[in-house]
């Protein structure tokens, strides 16, 4: 064995790495099983435990120590799926981003270009700028986005003038989107990094403007939710005094009712409520000094107090109300801000709305008609708390200022999270840059005695009055925050705004316990795969078997290592690439224990066949493993969470196979053969298994393909009859995964959850036994609001409630969004082509003929209807799921790499009998027969292995995972079927007789 000195080092370099990088996950465990031995079930005590070792060295290598948190940082860390935690998918909204960009232009040719973009976007993998473009050179063929209408004005210090074309405008918004993104995804990380989850993994995806962020352990998901979408928008807004204000109310109430009534005006019909608001409106009011005397919840009959008795069953008759709508439509749904003795209160509040009725009420003062009534520099603005204790009232607030405020975000230097000293209260604590505390001082000193509004987002959070100037530039937000809020308020501040709106457009939630019983389920399944192979291996092969189990176990050391040093997430479905990584593994050394086997029976000694073995294995060996490493990095790069989880295992496990199964099984009988060690490659009973068999494959080869492709053809027809079941990350939605402590039906537990999503009952299936079902549903899944995720989630809890004492747990939680649905299908779609493509063009170059290269391909079709064929005929008739999913396509394109793998073995023993039997005047029909006889022992073995390794992962690896086991079974059978009755006769029937037997 030529360079075995350079192999040894490297071999022991290599593990000594590997060793390194996973021993930081040792010394982390150590700590954690005695924080949780220290808590006994208590997880705030547990968490104080490590937040006291945080900074303390647990690991001395003497020349450098580690920390705990150093050491958990470089652990192997755990996917979402084995720890618990959130993993949401972002998108920076370039539709918001361009109105911000035009300054909200009213340009209709802008906007109807906007629109149909937006449409277009749904369905199309262009970027939406471009997108843009083309859309505006549609509705708008004579006009241009430099006009100042549009971008002429606002983009005029980015390089747009009157001069610049369509192209070179869209060039600018290009550069402005893609730096948007830039921006968002620092801003988010920031955010992220001060949130305190420990591990988090944040990246951009590409240019699609998508940002991924997984968060292990996270337990709060709607705060998660707040503080990633929230824009951070902070402003400070001058103020009206409600006294200013209130009068216009009342002329804003009697315009609507104008409107409302068709333009008729009955001046006898006005409620003595209404008259009495206008009457003290025009009141001088006396300044209270109290806030606790302020605002009281308020005139008898006002719109918030006659809400609150109907929930009392009492208050106003429905007749009452209906008249109170009609006469005073604005008082009907916004209540006065007014002092016990009914006068104008002071401050900026002019009203209170109940929660359920702030659209109403927006709707009332975006009428031109009511704009009209209020000074021009009037906006109004909800308050971002409730103002009761119930959280079912909002204030209403009065701004004054044009379309942008004197003072924003920008000058904040540093923001965090205090407690009062008035109170004690959780307030949020601010300092300005030089130039933004000139403004602040400027801006307090211009309004003594009056309000400043801070708001953030749109929404005021504290509105103090000035009592003198404050330089230096210091401010504060109170309001009824908890200490969370505060810090993550804090926390979006200090970090910055998002230059344009970023909304979840996919999220994943895992709880815990689901994660302990995927741990379990993985570790079971990984044992037990294990133990099948290490038993086979020795009963099949004898002493070699050992050999080759070492190397396996060489090989498992290796993956884990490589992942902890490359940082790498291990996941269940990379759990499951590992699991099949042992199965195929194998591969190499059963393809060069039986290339040995041959040339014993041929006669050669121990020493010369080991070496003969190896070298005529090399070639299939490579072959083999670089088709299915072809298809593993197509996965990863069309893939995405934990099918790149699935991939990044399977690409390294087939390095370090490669590896493993050359080098260091070659060492050890380099060892053992200096020692005159016996090594024997198989036991008495498995020495002549398939040996000398003589099949007529290739006699037979029509019969196959009409029995073959005629059961695609039902399968086929019944993808058209009966379809197949679409998973969520494929059709977009909402998918709840739930276990109850009771038995519960299907389709009862559908009618109970009906009535809360508008009666549109959801899709409920079992899911791994008749005690754990998947609710899935599409209500408000076009939703944009930050609340929908949340809300949805309620009314699901709700439903559920109602089961009669039937105790649940959420197990898990995914949203996909339409537009992300349909760029996984249409990113599937590729990957599959790509691969299929990738194969045929790699066997074209390597054998040198087109009819290898069409064998494979239409074999591994073949391979891909089959696996499909089986999904939609068994599909409602199995205890388990089979769904069309990102893991279903992970199958398909492992399937395809093992085919492949197969197929290409066969192809080189052909290959090389075409060599050998040219001069012999062998047809190519007995050549080819030959080579497919000759390769059915390592074939049968190979498929074996990996069909009872694939069988451990399905019966043990867990509910979430059975449809991708299963799928990978049927395709381990398809696979070995059709690289002998599928490929071969392809190569065959296109081989032009025997012109293929010509060099």
């Amino acid at each position: 064995m030529q360079q075995k000195g350079t192999i040894q080092v490297f071999a022991i370099i290599f593990a000594v790495v590997c060793l390194y990088t996973l021993s930081f996950s040792w010394f982390t465990n150590s700590v954690e099983k005695d924080a949780a031995e220290y808590a006994n079930g208590d997880q705030v005590k547990e968490q104080r435990y490590l937040d006291s070792m945080q900074s303390q060295v647990i690991y001395n290598l003497g020349i450098t120590e580690y920390t705990y948190r150093e050491c958990k940082e470089k652990e192997l860390p755990l996917g979402l799926d084995l720890k618990g935690g959130m993993n949401v998918t972002m998108e920076v909204s370039i539709p918001d981003l361009l109105r911000s960009l035009s300054n909200n232009s009213n340009d209709p040719d802008f906007n109807r270009a906007l629109a149909l973009a937006t449409e277009r976007h749904k369905v199309s993998q262009e970027d939406f700028i471009t997108l843009f473009g083309k859309a505006f050179n549609e509705v708008a063929s004579n006009s241009r986005l430099a006009s100042p209408a549009i971008f002429g004005y606002t983009l005029k210090d980015k390089g747009v003038t009157n001069q610049s074309s369509n192209e070179d405008v869209i060039a600018i918004l290009r550069t402005e989107a893609n730096n948007a993104i830039d921006q968002s995804f620092n801003v988010l990380r920031t955010r992220i990094d001060k949130f305190g989850v420990t591990q988090p993994n944040i990246q951009q995806l590409g240019t699609s403007g998508r940002i991924l962020i997984e968060l292990p352990g996270v337990k709060e998901p709607e705060r998660v939710r707040k503080l990633l979408q929230g824009t951070a928008q902070l402003e400070f807004w001058e103020t009206y005094n409600n006294v200013e204000v209130i009068e216009k109310l009342q002329e804003a109430n009697d315009v609507i009712r104008l409107v409302l009534d068709g333009g008729k005006s009955d001046s006898t019909s006005k409620d003595t409520t209404t008259a009495k608001t206008a009457d003290a409106g025009a009141k001088k009011v006396e300044k209270s000094k109290d806030d606790s005397t302020k605002n009281p919840l308020l005139a008898k009959g006002s719109a918030v107090d006659s809400s609150k008795k109907d929930t009392a069953n009492g208050g106003l008759s429905e007749a009452d109300k209906e008249k109170l709508r009609k006469e005073n439509p604005l008082f009907s749904v916004l209540s006065p801000a007014l002092t016990q003795d009914r006068r104008a209160a002071d401050g900026p509040v002019v009203g209170f709305v109940l929660i359920r009725d702030t659209a109403q009420v927006n709707k009332y003062l975006a009428m031109p008609q009511v704009k009209q009534k209020f000074p021009r520099d009037c906006k109004f603005a909800w308050t971002g708390t409730a103002y009761d204790k119930d959280k079912t009232v909002l204030q209403l607030v009065a701004l004054k200022g044009k379309d942008q405020p004197p003072l924003d975000g920008s000058a904040i230097k540093t923001a965090r999270m205090e407690l009062s000293q008035i109170n004690n209260k959780p307030e949020v604590s601010m300092r300005m840059h030089p130039d933004g505390a000139e403004v602040w001082k400027r801006l307090t000193r211009e309004n003594i005695g009056k309000s400043i509004a801070i708001t953030l987002d749109g929404y005021v959070y504290s509105y103090p009055t000035v009592q003198g100037e404050i330089a230096g530039g210091s401010s504060s937000i109170t309001g009824s925050f908890t200490v969370e809020e505060a810090k993550d308020l804090a926390n979006k501040l200090e970090a910055g705004k998002l230059p344009a709106p970023a909304r979840i457009v996919e999220e994943a939630i895992v709880g815990p316990s689901l994660g302990q019983e995927s741990i379990d389920s993985g570790v079971l399944s990984f044992i037990g795969a294990i133990l099948v192979i290490i038993i086979f291996m020795v009963l099949y092969y004898n002493n070699a078997g050992f050999v080759a189990n070492i190397a396996l176990v060489a090989n498992i050391f290796f993956i884990f290592g490589v992942l902890a040093s490359l940082g790498a997430v291990l996941t269940l479905p990379g759990i499951a690439g590992i699991v099949f990584i042992i199965g195929v593994s194998v591969d190499a050394n059963v393809l060069i224990f039986e290339r040995i086997r041959e040339e014993l029976r041929k006669g050669s000694g121990l020493r010369l066949a080991i070496a003969d073995g190896y070298s005529h294995a090399y070639a299939s060996i490579i072959d083999s493993n670089l088709t299915s490493l072809l298809t593993g990095i197509i996965l990863y790069i069309f893939g995405s969470g934990p099918i790149q989880g699935f991939a990044t295992t399977t690409i390294i496990g087939i390095c370090c196979s490669m590896f493993a199964s050359i080098f260091i099984s070659r060492l050890i009988y380099e060892a053992m053969l200096g020692r005159n060690m016996s090594i024997k490659f198989s036991m008495p009973w498995s020495a002549n298994v398939l040996q000398g068999t003589n099949f007529d494959f290739v006699g037979k080869r029509r019969l196959f393909l009409f029995a073959t492709w005629a059961i695609i053809g039902v399968g086929v027809v019944s993808m058209f009859v009966r379809g197949f079941t679409f998973g969520v990350d494929f059709k977009g939605g909402r998918s709840y995964t739930v276990k109850f402590d009771q038995v519960v039906q299907a389709e009862e537990l559908a009618k109970t959850l009906a009535p809360s999503f508008d009666n549109i009952a959801p899709q409920v299936k079992s899911f791994g036994g008749d005690k754990t079902m998947k609710i899935i549903t599409s209500y408000r899944i076009d939703d944009d609001q930050q609340s929908a995720d949340g809300e949805v989630e309620k009314l699901l809890i709700a439903g559920l409630d109602k089961l009669n004492g039937n105790k649940y747990e959420i197990l898990t939680s995914q949203k996909v969004g339409p537009t992300v649905a349909n760029d996984i299908k249409v990113s599937a779609i590729w990957a599959v082509l790509f691969s299929i493509i990738g194969i045929f063009l790699y066997i074209l170059v390597r054998f040198r003929k087109w009819q290898f290269g069409l064998g494979a391909t239409v074999a591994l079709l073949h391979d891909v209807l089959m696996v499909l064929t089986a999904f939609t005929l068994l599909h409602g008739y199995v205890p388990f799921t089979l769904e069309i999913d990102q893991g279903f396509i992970a199958a398909i394109l492992t399937v395809i790499g093992y085919s492949i793998n197969d197929t290409v073995i066969v192809f080189d023993r052909i290959r090389e009998y075409i060599n050998e039997r040219v001069v012999k005047n062998r047809s190519l029909e007995e050549t080819i027969n030959e080579a497919c006889n000759n390769t059915l022992s390592r074939t049968v073995i190979t498929s074996l292995t990996a069909f009872l390794v694939l069988l451990v992962l399905f019966l043990f690896g867990g509910d979430t995972i059975k449809g991708f086991a299963f799928a990978m079974l049927i395709g381990v059978i398809v696979g070995t079927y059709s690289s002998i009755f599928v490929a071969t006769p392809v190569v065959i029937e296109f081989g032009g007789g025997d012109k293929l037997l010509k060099k």
